[in-house]
């Protein structure tokens, strides 16, 4: 059984004060709870200082983004080598804001998520439709287009390494949020694509996340889905009370 996973990403909030405040909070709140895999995704100045004061507890690292090459000349970028130093065990890319600000492919996010896992990162690769499409009924193409770009040239050994994260993009930061049942549709159909491209093993042991809007009062529902593995948490992890209640929500009986 795939064990549930809940990432909170903080996206550009807190400074290092409010960071290690909030994982003190978070701390007293989950200690010993080992049911759900935990992971902070706080801000690139904030990354260490959460790692020391998350290091005797049950809680992982993650980065929010990265660059494809180690090293080199590329001002404000930032190194997986670098994210690994800091204590990183995790990194998003394909973030729907990664690819809406900042003009990112999925080539770019295929290169990200290789090298990701050449480091040793998992990377939490994200994807999702925005509401024109949804509306114009091309979600399931564009998911199938953003996988086929983002794992191009993949191997089996490779896929395992990584975690999906579907975010439908219209219910990032709106309050809105896909129906369990919306969710459910398209994480199937992200299982069966990754069962027909690699293998149907692989598939049934790939952790799929839902992002947009979780919040504690529709975790467990969305729990509940069968493919349903975990979420990837924005406003609401930026709240001890309310991301310590959705990782205790997470553990729910499917259908």
């Amino acid at each position: 059984m795939r064990k549930p996973l809940i990432a909170g990403n903080w996206k550009m909030y807190k400074t290092i004060n409010e960071a290690t405040k909030l994982v003190g909070g978070l701390k007293k709140e989950l200690v010993d709870f080992n049911g759900v895999d935990i992971i902070l995704l706080p801000a690139f100045t904030a990354l260490y200082y959460v790692f020391q004061a998350i290091a005797d507890s049950n809680i992982q690292l993650g980065a929010q983004n990265l660059h494809w090459e180690k090293e080199g000349a590329f001002t404000g970028e930032i190194s997986p080598i670098m994210l690994k130093d800091c204590g990183c065990e995790y990194v998003i890319v394909g973030h729907s804001e990664r690819r809406k600000y900042f003009g990112e492919t999925d080539e770019v996010v295929n290169k990200k998520t290789k090298t990701a896992l050449n480091v040793g990162l998992m990377p939490i690769v994200c994807i999702g439709e925005t509401l024109e499409e949804r509306e114009a009924d091309k979600t399931m193409g564009v998911i199938e287009a953003q996988l086929s770009g983002a794992f191009k040239d993949f191997t089996a050994d490779e896929i395992q390494g990584i975690v999906v994260a579907y975010e439908p993009v219209w219910a990032i930061g709106t309050g809105k949020n896909a129906t369990p049942d919306q969710a459910q549709e398209v994480h199937k159909f992200i299982r069966g694509w990754i069962s027909s491209h690699f293998s149907g093993e692989i598939a049934q042991e790939l952790r799929i996340l839902y992002g947009g809007s979780v919040k504690p009062n529709n975790i467990k529902e969305l729990m509940q889905e069968q493919d349903i593995d975990g979420a990837l948490v924005g406003g609401a992890s930026l709240d001890v009370l309310s991301f310590s209640q959705i990782v205790k929500g997470a553990i729910a009986e499917k259908k």
